[in-house]
């Protein structure tokens, strides 16, 4: 059974090259939503994670709600095992499908048939079965002689169409998504939203980033609120959507 279980997970990422009080830092530190500290080395950090507790089961649908640099993305990013945390245990149990990086696991210089194959390797399904798989992703697609070449030449839109067609080709045990990846051109996107709730319906468990309430309304019953990289409310959706926001981000988005 697939399950997720985090006990005090912190990330940070070190600043170079300045003092805590530099211009530089700061505005590092509003990007991310992470707060200005030092590590065990003395070295200046964001820490765009601090002490993050959390245990999904399967079965869950869990949205990911917050400001814009509230941790949502590298949360994602350390249950798919691209983060490591500096501090805290991160475990994951079922095969991770993560479909929140179109450049994850691809090669511009490859091209599209090869990044299938590359792909699905990362993925976790075996030759043969990406084999199996490649004329239906390649259908779905719709990128047809474009698949012979390298995808450095494709748009975005043509990775994105490409990236969640392998994606969606496999059976995840654990689901991780943004929104960002649904952003294409709409006639493309009409023909994806099936294969989407699809794919969602076969997952374990899923995790969903999103500013659309009603996306997540449509895919999720449990939200975690981030806040500047702390995990500020874990409840029924409707309820956690239904909090104020903080004083700052009233202010910001008045």
């Amino acid at each position: 059974m697939s399950s997720i279980r985090l006990d005090r997970v912190s990330v940070q990422f070190p600043l170079y090259g300045g003092s805590a009080r530099s211009l530089r830092n700061r505005i590092v530190s509003s990007a991310t939503g992470g707060r200005i500290g030092s590590d065990a080395r003395a070295r200046t950090c964001v820490e765009a994670l601090g002490g993050i507790d959390l245990s999904v089961a399967h079965g869950e649908r869990v949205a990911l709600v917050g400001h814009n640099g509230a941790g949502k993305t590298t949360l994602l990013r350390v249950l798919a095992g691209i983060y490591a945390p500096q501090r805290g245990r991160v475990a994951v149990h079922g095969k991770i499908a993560p479909l929140f990086d179109i450049g994850l696991g691809m090669d511009g210089e490859a091209s599209g048939y090869d990044n299938i194959r590359l792909r699905g390797l990362y993925l976790g399904l075996s030759r043969r079965q990406i084999e199996s798989r490649i004329d239906e992703i390649a259908d779905f697609t719709e990128l047809g002689g474009f698949l012979d070449m390298p995808i450095r030449t494709y748009s975005a839109g043509m990775q994105t169409r490409l990236s969640f067609a392998i994606c969606t080709s496999v059976d995840p045990e654990v689901l991780l998504l943004d929104e960002g990846i649904l952003a294409g051109d709409a006639a493309f996107m009409a023909k994806a939203q099936s294969r989407l709730e699809a794919f969602v319906a076969r997952a374990g468990i899923l995790v969903l980033a999103s500013h659309s309430d009603s996306l997540l309304a449509s895919l999720c019953t449990r939200a975690l609120r981030l806040e500047h990289g702390r995990l500020v409310a874990d409840g029924p959706l409707q309820d956690v959507l239904a909090l104020p926001q903080p004083p700052s981000l009233r202010r910001i988005t008045a």
